[in-house]
Parts: C-alpha cells; sequence; structure tokens
C-alpha cells in the first residue's frame, strides 16, 4: 500500500482518522469531548464508527485536529502523514504539533470569551 493512501478510505474508517488525529493531537478522548462539548461515549462512538458527528460537529473536529475537513472524511487533503519508520523523530515531531494545537486551542478560547465579553458589553451598554 502506498503511503500517500495509508488514510484513505480503503485503508481506514472516519473513525480511525479521527483517533490518529487526537492522538497525533495529544489530547485524550476525555479532552476532546470536553472541548467539544458532547459525552466521551459520542466521541468513542465516533472513532468506533458506531455513530457520525453532525456536520457542524465535523468542522470543529477539524479545527482542533488540525486537520482538514476532507482528509477527516475521506484520508484525501490535508491531514496526517502516514507513520513514520523512525519513532524517535516522530515522537519529536508530535510533541511540536501537540504544543502547536494546544495553543491553538487556547488561542480560540480566548477569542471565543472575548467575543461572549463583547456581546455583553454590547447589551449593557444597549440597555443604558
Amino acid at each position: 500500500m502506498p503511503d500517500s493512501d495509508w488514510y484513505s478510505d480503503d485503508a481506514a474508517t472516519f473513525g480511525d482518522r479521527l483517533t490518529a488525529a487526537r492522538e497525533a493531537a495529544g489530547l485524550t478522548t476525555e479532552d476532546l469531548a470536553t472541548r467539544l462539548g458532547v459525552k466521551i461515549t459520542t466521541l468513542e462512538a465516533w472513532e468506533h464508527d458506531v455513530k457520525e458527528p453532525r456536520a457542524n460537529r465535523l468542522q470543529m473536529l477539524a479545527g482542533m485536529l488540525g486537520v482538514s475537513l476532507t482528509w477527516l472524511l475521506t484520508g484525501q487533503g490535508d491531514g496526517l502523514a502516514p507513520p513514520s519508520e523512525d519513532p524517535a523523530t516522530d515522537a519529536d515531531a508530535r510533541a511540536l504539533l501537540a504544543d502547536l494545537r494546544d495553543l491553538r486551542l487556547s488561542i480560540s478560547a480566548s477569542a471565543d470569551r472575548l467575543a461572549r465579553l463583547e456581546k455583553r458589553l454590547r447589551e449593557k451598554l444597549k440597555d443604558a
């Protein structure tokens, strides 16, 4: 099997790609479920291909995991590289990616909080 097809529909399911992307991001099922606002059992059902997420959750998953929506659904496009032959290099790269994704998630959460605070302030100013 060619490396470029490692995560394709023929080689992996949606659940396989979701699990691989979550692990590459350094997240546990509990971490990701909490960030998505879903139950752990729901996320586990997605990873085991028992259930499928709705479109809005798919988009959130792709953004949080740093992969394209197309890759998450089909294995094509911007996603994870096939597993490396060199575990040491792979571990270093995964640690860096995990740090970057954590920072991106933190920035995203701060932006969401800022938007909520701005909305509250606008409502208070409108009432005044």
